[in-house]
């Protein structure tokens, strides 16, 4: 087999994948919009049980609260550790990140398999080749930066409560600790 024939065959097994990336960029942008609501949703939870939320910490109570998904687990799993919270934290950032990080690059692989054809149109002087290679594209790659935006803000702001919600586990764990401490000298 020759080189020519390798480049052939590669130049048109690589055209097979724009419809595959297109549908995953599509997929990913549903997902990205119900990502988005649902982070909506969710933050107006914690705005409106906010501040019986953090009065329940001080005085070290486990109750659930709408919006405070890692404080509602450790509730449901009290013998829970530290580790057991993180890993369920990241389960719940997974899809996010990983949608995050993956539709820019397939918005760059949809730029990319279009170039060819788009630069044989013009070798070939075939104008309206090149304006619709182009067009999917720059659209391609502007679907799957839209994207990556979409969940960027919500991944990164969920990280952050649960890195919140996780110190509070760990002040709840305190004060009934001490108030165990306290309870077993007055036993004694």
């Amino acid at each position: 087999m020759s080189f020519m024939a390798i480049e052939q065959l590669m130049a048109v097994v690589s055209e097979l994948f724009i419809f595959p990336v297109i549908l995953a960029i599509l997929g990913m942008f549903i997902y990205a919009l119900f990502a988005l609501g649902k982070f909506i949703s969710q933050s107006i939870m914690r705005r409106n049980a906010g501040m019986a939320y953090y009065q329940q910490i001080k005085a070290g109570q486990l109750k659930i609260n709408a919006g405070y998904q890692l404080h509602n687990y450790y509730v449901q799993n009290q013998t829970a550790t530290d580790d057991e919270l993180e890993v369920f934290a990241l389960k719940h950032l997974e899809t996010l990140r990983i949608v995050t990080r993956l539709s820019p690059m397939l918005g760059l692989i949809a730029t990319m398999i279009p170039m060819g054809p788009a630069l044989k149109s013009l070798a070939d002087g075939n104008i309206q080749g090149i304006s619709e290679n182009l067009i999917i594209a720059f659209a391609a790659v502007i679907w799957g930066l839209m994207v990556s935006i979409l969940t960027f803000w919500p991944a990164s702001v969920k990280k952050r409560w649960f890195a919140d919600e996780m110190i509070n586990v760990r002040k709840i764990r305190n004060i009934n600790e001490t108030d165990k401490d306290e309870s077993l000298k007055d036993a004694a």
